[in-house]
């Protein structure tokens, strides 16, 4: 079942993040980075800034199997410049690394979809970090396309590259 985030989930919401970013991004991102800096702790004080306040771009939405919060998914309005209102975007999909392949992520990308259709929004943008190839690939299943729009990540010296969907209500 996926459904709102309380503030009751941001420790579970916190492990996830920090452990999935610790199996995804452990060949490019500094350990000490991943390890020493972005931390459970620090993580659950941000969930609890995030879920502490009703903001349409920055909506938290968890996904809950058998009593356990497995994964969760931020969307809201769209906060980059070059794009209008009719605009949506995904700003993070986190599958605990335990229930990875499970079509979780598959499941959660679909509610966004559905989210921005909904809203009568045209387009969903997304950053993925340029050497995440397994995401990219998934997100390429799932009907998105690199747009070659390209960001330097300044914390970590790494490119993120904007991916989209559009024509969402065709």
């Amino acid at each position: 079942m996926i459904r709102t985030a309380k503030i009751e989930d941001r420790s579970r919401m916190a492990e996830i993040h920090v452990f999935a970013w610790r199996c995804a991004y452990k060949d490019f991102i500094s350990l000490d980075y991943l390890y020493n800096k972005f931390t459970v702790k620090n993580r659950e004080e941000k969930f609890r800034e995030y879920l502490s306040q009703n903001n349409l771009n920055n909506e938290n939405y968890v996904f809950e199997d058998e009593n356990i919060i497995k994964a969760f998914l931020t969307i809201g309005n769209c906060r980059v410049d070059d794009k209008d209102i009719n605009t949506f975007e995904l700003m993070g999909i986190y599958v605990d690394p335990m229930f990875q392949r499970q079509k979780i992520g598959t499941k959660l990308t679909e509610y966004c979809i559905n989210e921005a259709i909904n809203r009568s929004k045209k387009e969903i943008v997304l950053w993925v970090f340029e050497k995440n190839s397994e995401s990219i690939k998934f997100y390429e299943k799932m009907g998105f396309s690199k747009d070659g729009k390209k960001k330097l990540m300044d914390n970590f010296n790494e490119y993120a590259i904007r991916m989209s969907k559009k024509n969402l209500a065709l």
